[in-house]
């Protein structure tokens, strides 16, 4: 039933621990930890115990009046039906002369229990929760106090009441040893737990803490390890006690439900909150928190029913008010939500979720400096609270003042250091006070512990462009693109893939720039630049097809221009090498220029026109130029020149008459080869 490493006490033992501890805080009017106790003991119902008695020699009745001289019965009885109906001051004074332990707790806790009565009821919520004229009179409970414990007079629930006090005057660490030797002496004394917790700042000094060995430490280590954010540690020891025998207890399935909540399994923690009402349907214990997982999800359906729900049982509590504040901000009706959170704060001037909740709606009303009012109440209240130092970060961003704001974000990190958004709104601010190696190192932490908002690496490619380093920024942009379904802002992932278009268009990967650009066709804001860089792909798309067709034609002509250039320098060689024999040939062809000697110039032009008429032709046509060799003194190249002067215009329907001999002229024959060499 029990494990023998973690919890080796046997539950029977467990459950007649709380029996006797629920009769010894329910005498002192210690409701809190009556409460608690009463619901660790429910859990354990299937456990049964031989002696139904909370102890083994002594009745119930016996135990009840156990510490209660038998001569102040009635003074003490009195006492208590004061003290119940909250007359806290006749209470005091019914007891005064009482010199028992019982009698003389209630005494002082009920003259403690009036002072603060008369504090709250003065506060509002405006007012300083630590004023000088309010403190005066616990100065004069703590002298009591310290006389008392000077002369050994304090048990274990006196001590504790000594270490309240001293923590209400920030006397925290005579308050802490306090607090710590009343747990030794009174392990089940719920409500010195909690009053120890917010005092532990760090993992190392909740170790070091000498509380004994009693079992109750288990749930005082699982309490602190949620108070400073240790959740993966919490949920440990919550698993533990659950496999121990108390799988049953209310309170642990509200612990591992605020566990998950705190590690942002909204899902599971709105699972566990669900069957926490099924089981307990009129429980208002943490229904503040399942109001905030309800906001996130932006279930309004459920937000309202819970909100009704709520004022049908009690809507005088805190938590009742923080539900309806809840309600009328997630309808965006922030006004009237801060109005609820002020009803709550009347009722509890030290309700932590209502400032800080309160501040956020400040600020959604955009009144940073109400919104810093309210978050600095809550960090008076706890100072833990990372959420009111994140917000303080958040309101002087908002004016400006980026050095006070670098402050409040860094003690938001040192509470979360493992939280990506602390570590992004130290990025930002670092950014903007223009230190950017600092933003860098903030920027890729977050990444590392996991980017809750999936923001960090935008910022980072953001960064790196703004200093230059493109190649860097287009690799976490590229990065920051890969999984599009992380991404919690569009408009930035939208950015990036502009951005990673642009640059695949400036290194001429038009594939993949049209690939990122066509992605910004689902955006408003960047439809209109996307179709115009695609339009703008496109064209130099073509242009390049076009560019490439010419240089492939240009080579194609350069490879077959050899071979053309060589066959028309043949055609050339064959008309040009006979024009030597031109002079002999044409002389004896041409009858009525011999005839005429005075007109030798016309006689030198003609044969010129007929040969070039002849060249024509003959590269026109193409046809055959070679002869049969009839006579040894008749060449292939004399023969092609005959039939070219044959065919000339100036022969007589299209037959050769024989030429004539004429009698040989070199001066004709050398202006003749002058022509045709020009």
């Amino acid at each position: 039933m029990a494990m023998q490493k973690f919890f080796s006490v046997l539950l029977p033992d467990v459950k007649r621990e709380l029996r006797r501890g629920i009769i010894e805080c329910s005498k002192r009017g210690l409701l809190h930890s009556t409460k608690w106790l009463a619901e660790m003991h429910h859990g354990l119902a299937d456990v049964h115990i031989d002696n139904e008695a909370p102890d083994e020699d002594r009745t119930f009745s016996e135990c009840q009046l156990e510490g209660i001289a038998p001569e102040e019965y009635s003074d003490y009885f009195l006492a208590k039906s004061y003290y119940d109906v909250r007359e806290y001051d006749r209470a005091a004074h019914a007891v005064r002369n009482c010199e028992s332990s019982v009698p003389r707790f209630l005494h002082f806790y009920s003259s403690y229990m009036a002072r603060e009565k008369r504090r709250l009821d003065s506060t509002t919520d405006q007012a300083n929760l630590h004023e000088p004229n309010q403190m005066r009179d616990l100065a004069d409970l703590l002298a009591t106090l310290r006389m008392e414990y000077g002369k050994s007079r304090l048990d274990g629930y006196g001590i504790y009441l000594y270490g309240v006090v001293l923590k209400a005057l920030n006397l925290n660490q005579a308050a802490e040893q306090m607090l710590v030797q009343a747990i030794r002496l009174v392990p089940m004394l719920w409500s010195a737990y909690l009053e120890l917790s917010p005092l532990i700042m760090e993992k190392k000094k909740l170790l070091s803490l000498q509380l004994g060995g009693h079992w109750m430490r288990h749930f005082f280590m699982a309490h602190t390890y949620l108070e400073l954010y240790l959740n993966d540690d919490g949920l440990k020891i919550y698993e533990d006690l659950q496999a121990s025998g108390f799988s049953k207890s209310i309170y642990l399935i509200a612990q591992m439900a605020l566990v998950y909540h705190n590690k942002r399994d909204v899902d599971k923690a709105i699972e566990l909150y669900q069957a926490l009402l099924e089981s307990d349907p009129y429980r208002l214990d943490n229904v503040d928190t399942y109001s905030n997982l309800l906001f996130v999800k932006e279930m309004k359906t459920e937000m309202a029913q819970l909100a009704h729900k709520a004022v049908s049982i009690n809507k005088y509590r805190p938590e009742t008010c923080c539900v309806i504040g809840n309600y009328y901000s997630i309808r965006c009706d922030h006004q009237v939500a801060i109005s609820y959170f002020q009803r709550a704060l009347k009722l509890n001037p030290k309700y932590l979720a209502a400032w800080t909740l309160m501040g956020h709606e400040f600020m959604e009303l955009k009144n940073t400096n109400a919104a810093i009012q309210s978050y600095r109440k809550a960090v008076e209240v706890n100072k833990r609270d990372y959420r009111a130092w994140y917000g303080l970060g958040q309101a002087y961003e908002i004016i400006k003042m980026h050095y006070y704001s670098l402050y409040y974000f860094k003690i938001a990190h040192q509470l979360r250091p493992y939280d990506s958004r602390m570590l992004v709104a130290l990025g930002e601010t670092y950014e903007k006070l223009d230190k950017c190696e600092n933003a860098v190192k903030c920027y890729w932490k977050a990444i590392d512990v996991g980017d809750i908002e999936g923001i960090a690496m935008y910022k980072l490619a953001n960064l790196h462009e703004k200093l230059g380093d493109h190649e860097t920024a287009v690799h976490c942009y590229i990065m920051y693109c890969e999984d599009e379904r992380a991404a919690t802002d569009k408009q930035s992932l939208y950015q990036g893939f502009i951005t990673l278009a642009n640059y695949y268009e400036k290194k001429s990967e038009y594939e993949r720039a049209a690939y990122y650009a066509y992605k910004c066709l689902d955006s408003e804001d960047r439809k209109m630049e996307a179709k115009a860089l695609l339009k703008t792909i496109d064209w130099k798309r073509n242009a390049e097809g076009q560019k490439k067709v010419k240089t492939t034609s240009a080579v194609a002509n350069a490879d077959t221009s050899s071979e053309d250039e060589m066959e028309w320098e043949m055609q050339d060689v064959r008309v040009r090498v006979p024009i030597t024999s031109i002079a002999t040939t044409t002389t004896s062809t041409t009858t009525a220029a011999a005839e005429s000697a005075s007109s030798s110039s016309l006689i030198s032009l003609r044969p010129d026109r007929n040969l070039i008429q002849g060249m024509r032709r003959s590269q026109a046509s193409r046809t055959s130029l070679t002869a049969p060799a009839s006579s040894t003194t008749t060449t292939p190249s004399a023969t092609a020149v005959t039939m070219s002067t044959e065919e000339a215009p100036g022969t007589s329907g299209g037959t050769s008459n024989p030429p004539e001999q004429a009698p040989s002229d070199d001066n004709s024959s050398m202006e003749i080869s002058s022509v045709s060499i020009d």
